[in-house]
């Protein structure tokens, strides 16, 4: 992944930021079959497929709750670490994508004019949405990565490219 320019707008780094997250989460919950998806890691009831379908229900949340205006329907709208043990890996991974994609333009159409300080259309300004999003990735890419690597030793801090 590119490194945003010298002088990039804020609106840029915010979406770079989100970007990299997302390329993180992706690369160390990727390609994994389903007894990996659904390990747990003790004392937790996390698993890496509970990730990836929590993360598709936040990407949904904040397409249909901030930045589309409601319009459309989230695809999860009930989840829990072990729900994921109902879907197969292509599901899993094939929302998440979806969901992300969906994210992306809908993001993008906000982001025309550059301003990350407008409202979104249902509460706080696109800076603040933009960074609780990140910050959400944030905190799972770490699970992520820990358990990832007790699955099969990937290590890493970037995904290659």
């Amino acid at each position: 992944m590119d490194e945003p320019k010298w002088d990039a707008s804020e609106a840029e780094i915010l979406v770079f930021a989100l970007e990299r997250s997302r390329a993180t989460f992706g690369w160390k919950t990727g390609g994994l079959d389903a007894d990996a998806l659904n390990r747990r890691f003790p004392p937790s009831e996390m698993t890496i497929g509970g990730l990836i379908k929590h993360l598709t229900t936040v990407e949904d949340k904040y397409t249909y709750v901030f930045f589309t205006s409601g319009h459309g329907e989230p695809r999860e709208l009930d989840w829990g670490w072990e729900s994921a043990r109902h879907d197969t890996p292509g599901q899993l991974y094939s929302r998440w994508r979806e969901a992300v994609e969906t994210n992306r333009e809908a993001l993008g159409r906000l982001l025309e004019n550059g301003d990350p300080g407008q409202l979104t259309p249902r509460g706080p300004n696109l800076r603040r949405a933009l960074m609780d999003l990140h910050d959400e990735y944030a905190r799972h890419v770490g699970h992520a990565d820990l358990f990832r690597e007790a699955v099969d030793g990937l290590v890493g801090e970037d995904p290659p490219n």
